[in-house]
Order: structure tokens, then sequence, then C-alpha cells
């Protein structure tokens, strides 16, 4: 997945001079510094609702060559912030499947497709329910997944588990596209991991 991340913010980057790039749900970066490092951005914005990781995604993308900001806020605020900056590259990375209801995904993408320039686009890279998949029937799949991690211990395996069955609420495909779609978004998507949760979609403005 990450390869195919960074080949498509580095495309998307190519289509503008200097972009400015919002990370929502940054998290520390410890994966993904390497490769914002290398893009040719006019600024970084990184967000995460935890404040706690911020001096840690600080530190990881203190060699970057253009200029950083930092926000300790919700990507949903973000994304409804009266009177904001349109930017022109929005990524979001496994953090958007914590909003529980599909209005609140709805508002997510509405707020970012305000926020987004003419040319710009959205990449949502995060784990989906498939196709008439309800969440229990997700949580049952996944879950069978991480009982099969077999280089975690079997305490670890309970706290993710825990963590999936607290806070875990994937979009659906197919009525993700449509809630995108009636937000103003065109929907691709870009990669599909072989267990049928992970993926990314590239949005671009419709």
């Amino acid at each position: 997945m990450s390869l195919a991340c960074g080949q498509v913010l580095r495309q998307v980057c190519a289509t503008a001079q200097a972009p400015s790039l919002v990370d929502l749900g940054c998290g520390d970066l410890g994966l993904l510094a390497p490769l914002l490092q290398t893009l040719p951005l006019g600024h970084y914005t990184g967000l995460d609702l935890c404040a706690e990781v911020l001096p840690l995604a600080q530190a990881a993308l203190s060699q970057a060559p253009f200029p950083r900001s930092w926000l300790a806020e919700d990507l949903l605020s973000w994304a409804n912030a009266p009177q904001a900056e349109a930017v022109e590259v929005i990524h979001s990375s496994y953090a958007v499947h914590h909003l529980q209801q599909d209005q609140d995904k709805a508002n997510w993408l509405k707020g970012c497709r305000r926020r987004i320039t003419p040319g710009g686009r959205l990449v949502w890279v995060d784990v989906f329910r498939q196709a008439g998949e309800s969440r229990e029937a997700y949580l049952t799949r996944y879950g069978g997944r991480v009982e099969g991690w077999s280089a975690l211990g079997a305490d670890q395996r309970q706290a993710v588990l825990t963590h999936i069955q607290r806070f875990d609420y994937p979009a659906e495909r197919g009525v993700i596209e449509g809630i995108a779609q009636e937000a103003g978004w065109s929907w691709e998507w870009a990669w599909e991991g072989r267990h049928g949760a992970e993926a990314m979609a590239v949005l671009s403005p419709a």
C-alpha cells in the first residue's frame, strides 16, 4: 500500500505547482515521513486529534525542505471550519473510519469538497466494508485476520480486537461512493488490498 500511496501522491502533487497538503489524522508519521519529504510541496499541515503524537510527527519531518504547521484538531472540525482557505491536496490514512455515522462521513466529504481547489485531489486511504456487509460481519471477518497475526502476543491481539470493536465504523463500498457524489466528488479506486478491507480512493471535484 505504501508504494501505491507514494505513486498517487507524487502524481497528484505533480498537477499543481508547490501544492499545499493537509494530512488529516497524520499520527506520528513513522511510515509516511520518508515519502512526504520527497514531495514538491509548498506547505504541509499535519492534523491529529491526539496532540501527544504531533511532536513525534514534527521530529519525523524535521528535515523536510518545505514549511510545516501542526494542528491538534479533529478532521471533521477542520473540514467544516468557516471561511477557511482551500488547499490542493487533502490526504487521510486510516482515520475517517472512526466517524461513527454515515452522516458524519457525508459532512466530512462536503467540508473537504468546499476546502479543495478546483484541480485538487482528496486521497483517502482506509478500511472499507464490502457492499452489503454489515458492521458486525466486517468486525467478525477482520477479527479473524487479527487472530492470525502470530507476530503479536495474545494480549496485543486482544488490544487490537478491543480497539476495532469500539472505534471502527468503516464506510460501505457502493454507499460511500454515492455519498461522495452527492457531496460533489468524482470517485476512483486507486488501490485495493487483497483482504477486501484496506483500500485507497482518489476523489476529484466533479
